[in-house]
């Protein structure tokens, strides 16, 4: 990731280039580009040897102004205050874009997960559970997992909370586990919209996926899954990369086999049916119709930007580019489906959920499915509207037009007090 970019600030200047466009005061547009509230705390908890250790958390609620706060909860070295505010930032966007009624949260512990036994990771997410409690609820901020967490995190803060509240309320988080109140469709999400996005993506450009080689740099649940719905599209995997490094095969990988690969041995490298080793640079830049960028944020800043060869990429990460990447590639017609698109299956499948827990009346997943394949379209066609309406520069600035529109008129129809 290059270093010195901070994604609070690439966030802002997201929200600064689409308010040229919009005729907003200049007040509230400094509303939207900060944070309501951050929770900065200390978490200390047992080790098994009996040892305590304390270490940093965060959760911050960026704005509220469509309904309650949603957002993940991420387990990473490099979480800090900036990026929780970023992350945070990000999902107010993301959910004014598909249009579902949500506001924009983040949290995280700063943490290497595998560094730490199941029962201490237990121990740790039931402690950010209690200092959670005050902030979180069904009506007021929804937790979701995010990089490193999943389902069993998701169950233990819902235990947490329902034990300590001496109620069952299945609607504080999202991301469980089906048995504890979670939604078909939900683990497959993140990557089936940014299937879908990039689809659409190709549909715009007189393209088909079907015939298209992808990359994906990053294979955790969005990366994998993002690989196996493209390829059951018909498009060939031709690379993908974890923090270790990545493959590549000219004919195509198998996504599947690569992710068993990866959960025997904790990295898609040495993976028999590739041709070689690649770096997560080269695969990043090589020349594919389609990139698939679902790691982390700023993974591609302007230079390397220089160096991308694909012509359609599809954002599974939040934040995978930097401003000044994204000027370099509408510079050279490289076509970018934002993160804030095209990575809110999660989100919204999260909003199914949500729905499902208020209502105690759960869906099929093909019903979740035709509800995201319906969300994820029209918000393409509203992107797509205000890209060609407004001359705008990229999709990315078309994307927040939107967004800052509908958070704005919440705002203004809500109106001014005290």
């Amino acid at each position: 990731m290059p270093s010195g970019v901070n994604p609070f600030e690439s966030l802002q200047e997201q929200i600064d280039d689409a308010a040229v466009h919009l005729d907003v005061d200049d007040g509230l547009i400094e509303r939207l580009k900060n944070p309501e509230r951050i929770l900065e705390t200390n978490l200390t908890f047992e080790r098994d040897d009996g040892s305590l250790e304390t270490v940093r958390a965060y959760r911050s609620q960026f704005n509220g102004d469509r309904g309650p706060y949603k957002g993940g909860i991420r387990y990473h070295p490099q979480v800090d205050r900036s990026e929780v505010k970023a992350l945070s930032g990000w999902m107010v966007y993301k959910c004014a874009t598909v249009g579902i009624p949500y506001g924009g949260g983040k949290g995280g512990i700063a943490i290497d997960p595998a560094e730490y036994s199941e029962e201490e990771l237990e121990r740790l997410t039931r402690t950010f559970a209690v200092e959670l409690r005050p902030l979180i609820g069904e009506d007021r901020d929804i937790p979701a997992p995010d990089v490193n967490t999943g389902q069993r995190e998701m169950n233990w803060i819902k235990d947490t909370y329902e034990t300590l509240e001496g109620t069952t309320e299945p609607g504080v988080i999202t991301g469980k586990d089906i048995d504890s109140g979670g939604s078909a469709g939900r683990v497959e999400a993140t990557g089936r919209s940014t299937v879908i996005a990039a689809r659409e993506a190709f549909d715009y450009l007189g393209g088909d996926l079907a015939d298209a080689t992808v990359a994906v740099q990053g294979y955790g649940n969005a990366g994998w899954i993002t690989a196996k719905l493209a390829a059951e599209h018909g498009a060939t995997i031709v690379a993908v990369s974890d923090s270790s490094g990545g493959i590549y095969a000219e004919d195509g990988l198998d996504p599947v086999a690569a992710k068993e690969h990866k959960r025997a041995t904790g990295s898609v490298v040495g993976f028999e049916g590739a041709e070689q080793e690649i770096t997560n640079d080269e695969l990043l830049t090589l020349d594919v119709d389609l990139l698939v960028p679902a790691a982390l944020e700023n993974a591609v800043d302007a230079e390397l930007a220089q160096e991308v060869s694909a012509d359609v990429i599809s954002e599974a990460a939040n934040g995978p580019l930097t401003p000044d990447a994204d000027d370099v590639l509408a510079d050279r017609d490289v076509v970018v489906v934002p993160d804030i698109l095209a990575n809110a299956g999660g989100v919204t499948v999260s909003y199914f959920e949500w729905v499902q827990n208020r209502q105690r009346f759960y869906w099929t997943e093909e019903k979740v499915n035709e509800e995201l394949e319906r969300v994820i379209t029209q918000a393409f066609d509203d992107l797509i509207e205000a890209y060609e309406e407004g001359d705008l520069p990229n999709m990315r600035t078309a994307a927040y037009v939107v967004a800052i529109g509908r958070v704005v008129d919440a705002y203004d129809q809500s109106g001014t007090w005290p």
